[in-house]
C-alpha cells in the first residue's frame, strides 16, 4: 500500500479526493487529510507517507512555500490546482506532478501508477526550478528537468536536437551525441518543451530543434536530415506546420 496525505484547504475537495482514492486506487491508503500547510507538515512528520497531495493555493502558506520548509523532500508530490497558468508551466518545466480540479478519475489513477513506477523521490533542484519560475526568474534557467529510471538529468533545451517516442518513454538527443531516455511520453515532452519556439512535432513519433535542421527532402510528408546526419520522417499531418517555419525564415 502507498500511505498517502491529502492537504487542500477546502474540505470538499479533501472529500472528493479521499472517495476517489477509495474507488479507483485501491493501493493507495489516505492516512490523513488536512486543510492547511502546518497541519499537513505535522501529519508528514507523524505518517511519513510515501504521496503527499499538495494543493498549490492555501491561505497562510502555500504549497510551493510547504515544499521549501524541506532540505530534502522524503515523499512524492502530485500537486492538486484550479486552473493557473502559470503554475502549471513552472510544474511542467521542473518535471513534477500535477492534477486540475475537478480531478479526473482517470488522470487520478495514471498519476498514481506514475509515482508507484517510479524508483526515486523528486530532487530538491526540482523544486527550486519551480519557485525560481514562479518568482519570474525563468529566464536565468536554461534547463529543463529530464526524470529518468534513475532520478533526473538537468539538461540544456538548446542542446536537444530532436525526440523519438518509444511507448511510454522519449529518448533525447543532444548536440554532443549522448541519448537521454526520458520517463515520459513524447506529448509530455512537447508540453513541457511548449514554451521554447524552436521545438516541432514534425511526426506521432519525432520532435525536432528546428535549429539543428541542415535539410528537407520533399516527398508526401518528406523527411529532414539532421545536423547529426540523422534522417526524421515529416508526417503528412504535419508539413504544413513545418513549412510555415520555413516561410518565416526562422523558428
Amino acid at each position: 500500500m502507498i500511505k498517502a496525505v491529502i492537504i487542500d484547504d477546502e474540505l470538499h475537495c479533501l472529500d472528493t479526493l479521499s472517495i476517489q482514492l477509495s474507488d479507483y486506487c485501491k493501493d493507495v491508503e489516505v492516512v490523513a487529510t488536512c486543510l492547511s500547510a502546518r497541519e499537513g507538515m505535522e501529519a508528514i512528520d507523524r505518517f511519513a507517507p510515501e504521496l503527499v497531495f499538495l494543493d498549490i493555493e492555501m491561505p497562510g502558506m502555500n504549497g510551493f512555500e510547504m515544499l521549501m520548509q524541506y532540505k530534502q523532500v522524503p515523499f512524492s508530490v502530485i500537486f492538486t490546482t484550479s486552473y493557473n497558468q502559470y503554475a502549471i508551466k513552472a510544474i511542467k518545466f521542473s518535471a513534477l506532478d500535477y492534477l486540475l480540479k475537478p480531478v479526473d478519475p482517470k488522470e487520478l489513477a495514471e498519476a498514481v501508477e506514475k509515482i508507484r513506477m517510479k524508483q526515486h523521490k523528486p530532487g530538491r533542484e526540482q523544486f527550486d526550478m519551480m519557485m525560481g519560475y514562479m518568482q519570474q526568474k525563468v529566464h536565468r534557467f536554461h534547463n529543463i528537468a529530464i526524470p529518468t529510471i534513475e532520478g533526473f538529468e538537468l539538461v540544456p533545451a538548446a542542446e536537444i536536437e530532436w525526440c523519438e517516442a518509444e511507448d511510454n518513454y522519449t529518448h533525447l538527443h543532444l548536440k554532443d551525441g549522448r541519448k537521454i531516455t526520458a520517463c515520459r511520453t513524447l506529448r509530455e515532452v512537447e508540453e513541457q518543451l511548449k514554451d521554447y519556439s524552436f521545438f516541432l512535432r514534425v511526426h506521432h513519433s519525432y520532435m525536432v530543434n528546428l535549429n539543428e535542421i541542415a535539410r528537407y527532402i520533399r516527398g508526401e510528408g518528406g523527411y529532414l536530415v539532421m545536423n547529426d546526419g540523422v534522417t526524421i520522417n515529416v508526417s503528412r499531418s504535419r508539413k504544413e506546420s513545418l513549412m510555415q517555419v520555413f516561410d518565416r525564415g526562422r523558428p
